[in-house]
């Protein structure tokens, strides 16, 4: 499941998580299907080794993996983002929004952006951390009790995708509650039920395991220090320095205009439904956030540098630092550090959830942003996450070096 708020396959075993896709144990990673291979380009006219110029060249090959991808994958509808400072902007959506009304994808659509929350809760945490309120060595035992192992999870193992604790996401039970009734609202409290009732499956620090739990603990950790409602918290202290107008914490199953329709088939019967009108309450402090692609562009280098664009400082450079620590993940080019990941060189985030995936990613070395979103999270050939082949194709083009490449198959977890 990796770096993504997702519901489990049914029958599907444990994975090491990156990301959208998942590794099982033991499975060595692999590379996407020859379809979605684009050739190497040539040296970047711009000069630079890492991003090349976005020439019309360039924005036309663009056009053409992203189109070859939605039609090998059968994505409904996409939008990608690409920004070099002193480049030209490449800036397309693709395909429909709405297959039943027929309505285009458009930049300025609202989408859920699933584990791209993470980013947003994490932040949250470690702003706490610089204000001496938490400590990340402190363990979540010292602010909640009943949690397994809580005496010996630290903060960080949290953040980090470190704890052992078990994903709740991956729970029968709550697959069974969440599908028969899409609509039902999930308590923070509801969902780590669902994770206590397994043992823990390491010692902390052991391992990088993606849990959906982790997030929640410290979603209510922000709440409890800071005395805020999470979605609260973020808006006054995170998105609204940002400037990010159209990003928001819904409270329900509300999702503003304009919005692309979603797609799954992750449901009680296995076909496709619709699911802008579902709840995310279940992926809470974990998953639910919606977005557009303009403050997603925005967030891209403020989550990767702790400096909001105003120049002010977000999060401290000490914590930041600690924050862009990535420890591998066991697959190569991928590590994880607090609550954001650096595949082959791009930090930053992606999400799925039923019906929407995204990515949102960022390459220090040219401050170049890279977003991606998309109106379905139904995997191509059934393991594969269509969020990773886009961002594959789109960096085998214009970073031929620094090659966004998650291992697939994404066959465990959701």
């Amino acid at each position: 499941m990796p770096y993504r708020s997702a519901m489990p396959r049914r029958g599907a075993a444990i994975a090491v998580v990156l990301g959208t896709l998942t590794v099982p144990l033991g499975t060595a990673p692999a590379s996407a299907p020859a379809a979605f291979a684009a050739p190497s380009p040539t040296p970047s006219p711009s000069g630079s080794p890492d991003v090349r110029a976005m020439t019309p060249a360039v924005a036309r090959r663009l056009d053409a993996v992203v189109q070859h991808v939605m039609r090998e994958a059968d994505v409904p509808g996409v939008t990608v983002g690409v920004w070099t400072p002193g480049q030209s902007d490449y800036v397309r959506s693709f395909g429909v929004a709405n297959k039943a009304t027929g309505q285009q994808m458009s930049p300025d659509l609202y989408m859920r952006i699933g584990s791209e929350t993470k980013t947003f809760t994490v932040t949250a945490v470690l702003q706490l951390v610089d204000q001496g309120r938490v400590s990340l060595d402190d363990p979540v035992g010292k602010y909640f009790d009943g949690v397994p192992n809580g005496d010996r999870i630290t903060l960080r193992d949290l953040a980090g995708m470190r704890s052992g604790l078990f994903n709740y996401s991956e729970d029968d039970g709550f697959f069974k509650a969440l599908t028969s009734d899409p609509q039902r609202a999930f308590a923070p409290r509801q969902l780590l039920a669902y994770a206590f009732r397994h043992p823990v499956m390491f010692q902390p620090g052991e391992k990088f395991y993606y849990s959906n739990t982790n997030l929640i603990l410290l979603g209510l950790l922000v709440e409890k220090e800071s005395g805020q409602r999470l979605g609260d918290y973020i808006e006054q202290h995170v998105t609204r320095p940002a400037g990010m107008s159209h990003t928001l914490f819904p409270t329900g199953n509300e999702f503003p205009a304009p919005r692309a329709q979603g797609y799954t088939d992750q449901t009680a019967t296995g076909k496709v439904e619709e699911t802008a009108g579902w709840n995310p309450s279940w992926g809470w402090a974990a998953g639910a956030m919606i977005s557009n692609l303009d403050d997603l562009h925005t967030w891209a280098r403020t989550v990767a540098t702790g400096v909001f664009p105003d120049g002010t400082t977000m999060v401290g450079p000490a914590v930041q630092k600690q924050r862009l620590t990535t420890p591998s993940t066991g697959a190569k080019g991928a590590g994880y550090g607090l609550g954001i990941f650096d595949v082959q060189g791009w930090i930053g985030h992606n999400g799925s959830l039923p019906g929407y995936e995204s990515l949102t990613v960022y390459l220090p070395s040219t401050r170049t942003t890279v977003v991606v979103l998309l109106n379905t999270d139904i995997s191509y050939h059934g393991d594969i996450e269509p969020s990773t082949l886009f961002g594959q194709a789109i960096t085998r083009i214009i970073s031929p070096d620094h090659v966004f490449d998650l291992p697939v198959p994404a066959s465990a977890t959701r």
